[in-house]
């Protein structure tokens, strides 16, 4: 097949003319996948969280493979031998044209020029959380999904668990009534913040492409404490603790309360004090050590308004009265608590370790409605079925970009240090230009938008 009617098969499957086509997998066997069916799938940043999303998709063609830290992705090289290898997605996209999807999981800073990219080249995408380095960037990957109606999901894994949808049921069915306010919180950072940019010059390793690597952002030197995963804390490149698990916690907060975009975010952190002059500046170099960030919704049809906390690096709400003494709240990666007008809901940080009414008493006497939400398929599943015409994935750009916006937002607040008021029409805050600067940012030379 051509690539204009493979991928067209791939789009429509053989529903259109199975009066002339017998399913292979009737041939087969009911797990059969016929060449034919399967996409081509890239990868683009395989050394992390990247190896994981391909080995969720390795039932089908995975084609190429793009990093730009080669002995970092040796190991997936090493496991798709016959996939083609790349360092710059730019020269995979134009060099291999049978590509039908791409997997992004670069650090946040590269996420939209690498899904752009793919989307202008008629890709369908998945993209790591959180979607977007800047509230900009997600607004223009919307536009792009919307203008070519690819398939598009973000990597947030819990958004496809059981949970969510139990949380979202019980909430429906006035488990604990009217719910007001929601504290969620994550331990994260794990890795440094609140620190100087080096000054020494270390060699780049001998298999890397320093130059790719930093993509859109300003230039400097290289240094390990950018890269692997240490990227996270630094404002150039990643969003912080509330970058990596907003979209995880907040996901459930966001979906089981159809929240939308908030009315407006305020946030508080640590200081940065360096240890020469002990003045208190706010760090233009990496993300506070701890924050909280608060959120306020505005009421929606029933619903009343709701204030939702966020606390990270090691901050924590207050722990309820109602848990048990011994009992811990949430999970190694954080959680949270849904304060309603008859009681509490505590979850776990992905909602994996489950969705509990607290004290236990209360979710023993409680009588579970019906199942009344479709459960999903799988994740990464949802995604290739999208990619085959099917139905659109549970966190496609359009329910993932308001999410991702709403936890950037926090991000906008930290760095600008006021409370902010969003105008959810214009998509700008209303009473500051000066944190309107920072929903997005400017490119180096060859890499802008």
């Amino acid at each position: 097949m051509n690539q204009v009617s493979r991928r067209h098969f791939i789009k429509s499957g053989a529903a259109a003319a199975g009066f002339m086509i017998v399913p292979r997998h009737v041939l087969g066997g009911a797990d059969y996948t016929a060449p034919s069916d399967k996409l081509n799938i890239a990868g683009i940043g395989i050394g992390g969280m990247g190896a994981s999303d391909l080995e969720n998709l390795a039932g089908e063609n995975i084609v190429a493979l793009c990093d730009v830290d080669w002995d970092l992705a040796e190991p997936v090289f090493k496991k798709y031998p016959q996939a083609k290898r790349y360092k710059d997605f730019r020269v995979m996209l134009e060099k291999e044209k049978e590509i039908d999807a791409v997997t992004i999981a670069t650090p946040d800073h590269t996420h939209a020029v690498a899904a752009l990219a793919a989307m202008r080249c008629g890709k369908h995408v998945y993209v790591q959380k959180p979607l977007t380095y800047s509230i900009h960037e997600a607004q223009l990957l919307l536009q792009e999904a919307r203008r070519t109606g690819l398939a598009t999901q973000m990597g947030n894994q819990g958004h496809a668990m059981k949970e969510m949808r139990l949380l979202k049921e019980w909430l429906a069915d006035g488990a604990i009534g009217p719910v007001r306010e929601v504290h969620a919180w994550t331990p994260h950072p794990v890795w440094p913040q609140d620190v100087n940019r080096p000054r020494e010059t270390p060699p780049v390793p001998k298999n890397m492409d320093w130059d790719l690597w930093l993509g859109p952002a300003p230039g400097r030197p290289y240094h390990p404490c950018y890269h692997p995963v240490v990227w996270r804390g630094w404002w150039d490149f990643g969003t912080g603790g509330l970058g990596d698990m907003g979209c995880h916690i907040l996901d459930h907060v966001v979906y089981a309360l159809d929240l939308g975009y908030p009315t407006s975010v305020e946030a508080q952190s640590s200081i940065f004090v360096p240890y020469v002059t002990w003045d208190k500046v706010r760090n233009t170099e990496s993300y506070p050590r701890g924050s909280i960030v608060y959120y306020h919704f505005p009421a929606k049809g029933e619903r009343p308004p709701v204030r939702v906390v966020w606390y990270d690096g090691g901050l924590m709400p207050e722990r309820p009265e109602e848990l048990e003494p011994g009992r811990r709240m949430g999970d190694t990666y954080g959680g949270a608590l849904y304060f309603g007008d008859k009681g509490i809901i505590m979850t776990g940080s992905h909602g994996a370790n489950g969705v509990r009414i607290i004290p236990e008493t209360k979710m023993r006497d409680y009588r579970q409605p019906a199942e009344s939400i479709p459960r999903s398929v799988g994740h990464h599943l949802e995604w290739i079925q999208a990619c085959k015409g099917g139905a659109a994935a549970g966190s496609n750009f359009e329910y993932a970009v308001p999410l991702t916006i709403t936890t950037l937002m926090g991000n906008v607040s930290l760095r600008n240090g006021e409370k902010l008021y969003w105008d959810a029409d214009k998509m700008r805050f209303s009473n500051s230009e000066s944190a309107n600067q920072f929903l997005q940012r400017e490119y180096r030379t060859g890499w802008a938008l």
